[in-house]
């Protein structure tokens, strides 16, 4: 995920970091001033929550007032009963991106899903179908024998897989039982990305701590009071798959207690204003480590968009 600024290559714009860090606001703002300049801006959803037409209050997606006359894409653009995977949102991305360079545009990637940006610019491994009857095999196993099973078959994966990690300690054993080969070995030839393809422009925006839980705390209040609740019971009128990602998104098993009488309406803001924060500090350190050191990190206090994407704005100018 490296920067790339030649004069050669269309340019993207791609603006990340935790829920509630203000990203959004930021990709308006810059959007703005391209299109002050004569450049058509449009915003691109990169936020896995976002993704979902069901999830409009519960996902912080932006307002017609908030997103200020930019146009914004990939927001809502799932029903809840489909899921989107990395590579389903990573297609669909390249597909907005080519074509709006096509036209001349500037995208502005916004979002805070690491895994989608890097599937993205990366592209992803070409593993191929796990015979089915591996996968019975190993989603059979208990967490305690797959685990073992894993140290003895890939030790490099146990080695990194936290022992109560069972989805990816799953993964990483059907792998190499079904293809021969371990899934950093997959990983290691990843294909498809648009990494080198496109002049990089990436912004990581990393708040103060406290200032970014309080506003966690105090946006989920509002969520609550702003439709979130409606939106979780309509979800539940749908009979979904409780395992599919809308189930599953912060806010929805909350609220979905408190409409169920498990939990109350106090009780189910504190279980969100928790999730919430520990969504927000998980991919806080994500975008502190694994994004390039070339990366320009931000506290999002006195940004100002032109000296971030000053580059940037030259080159459209």
């Amino acid at each position: 995920m490296s920067i790339d600024n030649s004069p050669d290559l269309p340019p993207l714009a791609l603006i990340a970091g935790p829920t509630a860090s203000g990203k959004s606001d930021l990709a308006v703002r810059l959007g703005q001033r391209l299109e002050a300049q004569g450049k058509r801006a449009i915003v691109l959803n990169a936020d896995s929550a976002q993704v979902y037409a069901d999830l409009c209050v519960l996902s912080a997606r932006p307002s017609e007032e908030e997103m200020g006359g930019i146009e914004h894409r990939l927001f809502g653009a799932w029903d809840g009963a489909q899921a989107c995977s990395a590579a389903d949102w990573a297609e669909a991305a390249k597909r907005e991106i080519a074509a709006l360079h096509a036209e001349g545009a500037v995208p502005i990637l916004c979002g805070g899903t690491g895994l989608y940006m890097r599937t993205l610019l990366e592209g992803i491994a070409p593993v191929p179908a796990i015979d089915p009857k591996v996968r019975e095999e190993v989603r059979s196993l208990s967490q305690g024998e797959a685990r073992a099973a894993l140290e003895k078959e890939d030790p490099e994966a146990a080695s990194r897989l936290a022992p109560a990690d069972t989805a990816r300690t799953a993964r990483a054993l059907e792998v190499v039982r079904s293809t021969g080969r371990t899934l950093k070995d997959w990983q290691a030839h990843k294909a498809g990305g648009i990494g080198d393809t496109v002049a990089l422009y990436p912004l990581v925006l990393l708040p103060d701590r406290e200032w970014l839980y309080e506003r966690c705390d105090r946006r989920f209040v509002m969520m609550m009071d702003g439709g979130a609740i409606e939106e979780v019971e309509a979800l539940l009128a749908r009979n979904l798959d409780p395992s599919l990602p809308v189930m599953r998104a912060i806010g929805v098993p909350e609220i979905a207690g408190m409409l169920q009488g498990d939990l109350s309406r106090d009780q189910a803001i504190v279980a969100g204003q928790t999730a919430t924060r520990r969504y927000a500090k998980r991919q806080y350190t994500w975008f502190r480590h694994q994004p390039p050191g070339s990366w320009p990190r931000s506290d999002n206090k006195t940004i100002d968009e032109y000296d971030i994407f000053v580059s940037l704005l030259r080159k459209a100018g």
